[in-house]
């Protein structure tokens, strides 16, 4: 099959390469990394017939801008609202499209998102580490940070006429100011008034803000209590508390382990819309029980599924 080959123009801050991602290695000290947001990842990706987890492009707000050289490839484009420019024209964020020699593909942010996704009707030609091409942002691990003057490959390109066409940005994709958690797995480490505090008031995302996580901005959430725990596994979606009483939500490159106190966790259907928020958005928090949690995760995963399907075309 033939290949198609793009010359990077532009590639601003934190715009990587990633897959699925390197599960069931945190026991090993390394994160599992993979995209900020999964469901907007494998929307992409199903849009083309694309293997689940196949490796694309995620895009940040520093926006990217790149040149097709040769070939031609069929791409798709989910994620937040940004601008997208294809061949000169404008065209909607979420799309199925043709990327042929010549033609210049740039994305800049629009009006909602943190994080958008790339994928092509192919294998984008990225160096693995430890079985993933996800890139591990601190260490540039994985199939890399892109940046103007690189040429990557995409092997075995195709056309898919077929699915050309705009895509359906459902709601669960939009950015989340309100998020539910699950309180713990260190809430003991905090007054009922501070775990209160969490639960009523607002938080704002500062730009202090990477793959890594976020930290917040707003009342203090001092913990009550020594901190002499000892490091422990962290999930991702923790809130952690330093002991100045500033919390961060932990994301796709969280360190593995620590010992700060972690005060609550937003369950895994919420975190791609929190992930979409960027600097300087409000966000609440809102409990559930860990039942309730567990319920709401399967529906929406079964949901997911569902639609993915049919995208698929399954």
């Amino acid at each position: 099959m033939a290949s198609a080959v793009i010359d990077i123009v532009q590639a601003g801050p934190l715009v990587t390469v990633q897959d699925g991602g390197r599960p069931r290695l945190m026991r090993y000290g390394v994160p599992a990394s993979g995209p900020m947001d999964r469901g907007s990842f494998a929307i992409a990706n199903a849009a083309l017939g694309n293997a689940d987890g196949a490796a694309g492009i995620e895009v940040s707000v520093g926006g990217l801008a790149l040149e097709c050289m040769e070939g031609s490839v069929t791409i798709a484009l989910a994620g937040g609202g940004f601008r997208v420019t294809l061949g000169g024209h404008e065209h909607p964020s979420w799309i199925v499209a043709e990327l042929k020699a010549g033609m210049r593909l740039t994305i800049r942010p629009g009006l909602w998102g943190s994080w958008t996704y790339l994928a092509f009707a192919g294998r984008l030609d990225a160096k693995p580490w430890l079985g993933s091409a996800s890139t591990h942002g601190p260490s540039g691990f994985g199939g890399g940070r892109l940046m103007a003057g690189q040429r990557i490959t995409i092997a075995d390109a195709e056309r898919r006429p077929a699915r050309i066409g705009e895509l359906d940005c459902p709601v669960s994709a939009r950015p989340r100011h309100t998020v539910k958690v699950v309180l713990g797995p260190q809430d003991r480490f905090f007054a009922p008034e501070t775990i209160e505090t969490l639960l009523s008031q607002p938080f704002t995302l500062t730009d202090a803000y990477d793959r890594m996580g976020v930290r917040l901005a707003g009342p203090s959430l001092r913990p009550d209590a020594v901190l002499d725990m000892p490091s422990e596994p962290i999930a991702r979606g923790s809130i952690q508390v330093s002991g100045d009483g500033v919390p961060a939500v932990l994301l796709a490159d969280h360190q593995t382990t620590g010992g700060y106190p972690k005060i609550a966790t937003i369950i895994s259907g919420h975190l791609d819309g929190f992930a979409q928020l960027r600097s300087r958005a409000q966000v609440a928090f809102s409990a559930m029980s860990p039942q309730a949690a567990v319920e709401a995760t399967r529906t929406r995963r079964l949901s997911q599924a569902r639609f993915l399907a049919r995208l698929r075309g399954d």
